[in-house]
C-alpha cells in the first residue's frame, strides 16, 4: 500500500514547516518515528509512517505481534484492547479478525477505520519524497517471528536497511543467524550487555533516553549505538552531541529541529537554548481553571539563549495542547548577540481534565544578515509539562485521583514508605469494576495485577535534583461499559503516548 500525497496546499505547509525545522541539514545520527508519528496519527499504522517519512525523517520504528497462525501485524501491546476495537490476545485472533479491526478510532474520528497493517504493507511504503530507502527498525516481542521476518525481506524487490529490534537475546541471536542485523534493547548501558554484543557480534544496541549515561556507556562498544524514545530537548540535543549512530523519537520535528542546531552550531556546548520550567500544579488549588482538575494558573520566565555565531532574531509563541489555555506575555521578541541569553515573563491559565497534551513554546530564531548565515530560520520548541509531586513520608498518605469526568466518584491511593520500599494499595475504587492498580516509577511501568504494589525506590532517589519520575493509577471497567478506563494520580499511566509526562517523587 503507497502513501497518498498531500493536497498542495497541505504539501506547501508542510515543505515550509519543514524548512523552519531544518529539513535539509546532514544526516547524522539518524532519526527514525517511534512507531511512525504516533503524536499525529495512530501509533503502528501506515497512517502513521508515512507521516513520519512525509516529515522527512530517515526511517521508522514499529512493533510486530502474531496472529493466531502467525502472520506477523503491527501491534505493540500483547493484547488488542488499547489501540483497536477488538478484546484479547493478539496470537489468539486470525489474520482475518486482526485486519477487520479498527485500529484508528481510539486516536481520533479522523482515522476511523484504519486497519492494523502487515509487515508486507510497512516494508512496501513508497519513501521517494525523502529520496532513498528508509531504515526500519522492527522490534519483537518473540524469537518465533524471526522466520517470517526474514522471509520478507528477502521476498522484496530491493533491499530494505534493516535492524531487528528486541529486549529479548534469543530473538537477537535467531536474527543473527538468518543474516538479519540485530539490535539489542536495555533500558541503561551495562557490562554484560556489551560482552553479549561482542560475543554474538550483534548489529548495535540500543538504550533509553538517559541510558548511556553510565560508566559503561562510557566505553568503547563494537557495534552501533542507538536511544529509543528520544523526545525530551535536553536529551535530544545530548543524543545528536555525543553522537550516537541513531535513536528513534515521538517528537520527530522537535528532533530534525535538535539536529539541525547541532550541524548549524557545532561549536555550542551550552544547554537547550529555550529553557521552560515544569508546571506543577495541585487540582483542587484557589486559581486552578474551571473545565477540568488537570488545570491551573502559573508565573514563569523562559530563557532563550542565541547558540550560534550571528546575530538573531527571536519571537515567540504559543501552541495549545490537548485543552483549553490562555497565555499573556509583555514581550515576545529579541535581537541577541552570539552567546546572548534574556527571559521572557510569561502567564500561562487553563488546562484540561486529564494529563496529557501539555502546551507547548516555541522560539523563532531568524538571522539579523544572511550573508554567511547556513538558514534562513530555525524554529526550536519546548514543552510545558504539567507535573504533580508526591512528597513522600514514612507515614500514610492518601494520593486523591483526578476527576477524569464531571461526576465521577471519588478514587483513591494509599501510599508509604518502608525503610528504600514504596508501599501502595488501593483504598476507593471510583466505581470501577475489577480496578487494578498500576504505578511509575523512574522510567519503568509495575503493577495491572490486584490492589496493592511494592516497589523498591532506586538507592539515590531522595538525593536527585528535582526527584524521580511517579505516577499513580487504577485501570478497571465503568460498570455500564465494556472497555477499561483509567482513573490517575498525574502523567505517564498508562504507558503509552498520549497521557503525558509522569510527576515527581520527592522526599517528604
Amino acid at each position: 500500500m503507497q502513501s497518498t500525497p498531500p493536497p498542495e496546499s497541505e504539501r506547501s505547509r508542510l515543505e515550509a514547516t519543514l524548512a523552519a525545522r531544518g529539513f535539509g541539514a546532514p544526516q547524522t545520527p539518524l532519526i527514525l518515528g517511534h512507531r511512525g508519528a504516533p503524536r499525529l496519527a495512530p501509533e503502528n499504522t501506515l497512517a502513521s509512517l508515512s507521516r513520519a517519512l512525509e516529515l522527512g525523517l530517515d526511517g521508522v520504528e514499529y512493533d510486530l505481534q502474531g496472529s493466531a497462525s502467525g502472520e506477523p501485524v503491527l501491534l505493540h501491546d500483547d493484547t488488542l484492547e488499547r489501540t483497536t476495537d477488538g478484546h484479547g490476545p493478539a496470537e489468539s485472533a486470525s489474520l482475518a479478525e486482526l485486519s477487520s479491526l479498527d485500529a484508528g478510532s481510539w486516536f481520533s474520528k479522523a482515522f476511523a477505520g484504519e486497519p492494523l497493517p502487515l509487515l508486507e504493507e510497512a516494508l512496501a511504503l513508497d519513501a521517494s519524497a525523502r529520496g532513498g530507502a528508509p531504515l526500519h527498525m522492527i522490534e519483537l516481542k518473540r524469537a518465533d517471528l524471526v522466520p517470517a521476518v526474514a522471509r520478507a525481506l528477502a521476498e522484496l524487490p530491493r533491499p530494505l536497511p534493516v535492524r531487528i529490534a528486541s529486549f529479548h537475546r534469543e530473538v537477537c541471536v535467531e536474527a543473527e543467524a538468518l543474516g538479519l542485523p540485530s539490535m539489542l534493547l536495555g533500558l541503561r548501558a551495562n557490562e554484560a550487555d556489551r560482552a553479549f554484543v561482542r560475543r554474538e557480534r550483534l548489529a548495535a544496541y540500543g538504550v533509553a533516553a538517559f541510558g548511556w549515561r553510565t560508566p559503561a556507556g562510557a566505553a568503547d562498544w563494537p557495534c552501533e549505538r542507538w536511544a529509543w524514545t528520544v523526545d525530551q530537548p535536553a536529551d535530544l540535543l545530548e543524543a545528536c552531541r555525543r553522537p550516537l549512530f541513531g535513536f528513534n523519537t515521538n517528537e520527530p520535528l522537535r528532533a530534525l529541529s535538535v539536529r539541525a542546531l547541532c550541524h548549524h552550531a557545532p561549536a555550542d556546548q551550552g544547554p537547550y537554548p529555550l529553557e521552560v520550567p515544569e508546571l506543577e500544579l495541585e487540582p483542587g488549588a484557589p486559581g486552578n481553571a474551571s473545565g477540568g482538575q488537570w488545570a491551573g494558573r502559573w508565573d514563569f520566565a523562559a530563557a532563550v539563549r542565541n547558540p550560534f555565531a550571528f546575530e538573531v532574531e527571536v519571537e515567540l509563541s504559543f501552541r495549545s495542547g490537548r485543552g483549553a489555555f490562555e497565555i499573556q506575555a509583555p514581550a515576545t521578541r529579541a535581537r541577541l548577540a552570539p552567546g546572548e541569553r534574556t527571559q521572557f515573563a510569561l502567564r500561562l491559565s487553563g488546562g484540561s481534565w486529564s494529563p496529557g497534551g501539555d502546551p507547548l513554546l516555541l522560539v523563532d530564531y531568524v538571522p539579523r544578515k544572511l550573508a554567511g548565515a547556513p538558514f534562513e530560520r530555525l524554529v526550536l520548541d519546548a514543552p510545558l509539562d504539567r507535573v504533580r509531586c508526591l512528597r513522600l513520608r514514612e507515614d500514610t498518605q492518601r494520593l486523591l485521583l483526578l476527576e477524569e469526568s464531571p461526576g465521577q466518584a471519588p478514587a483513591s491511593i494509599l501510599v508509604r514508605r518502608r525503610g528504600g520500599e514504596l508501599l501502595a494499595r488501593i483504598e476507593q475504587d471510583g466505581g470501577l469494576v475489577d480496578a487494578r492498580l498500576w504505578l511509575h516509577l523512574d522510567g519503568s511501568t509495575h503493577g495491572g495485577q490486584g490492589h496493592s504494589a511494592r516497589l523498591a525506590l532506586p538507592a539515590d532517589w531522595a538525593n536527585r535534583p528535582g526527584g524521580v519520575r511517579f505516577s499513580a493509577a487504577l485501570e478497571g471497567r465503568e460498570r455500564l461499559g465494556p472497555r477499561r478506563v483509567w482513573r490517575r494520580f498525574a502523567g505517564g499511566l498508562p504507558a503509552d503516548l498520549l497521557s503525558g509526562v509522569p510527576g515527581r517523587l520527592l522526599p517528604g
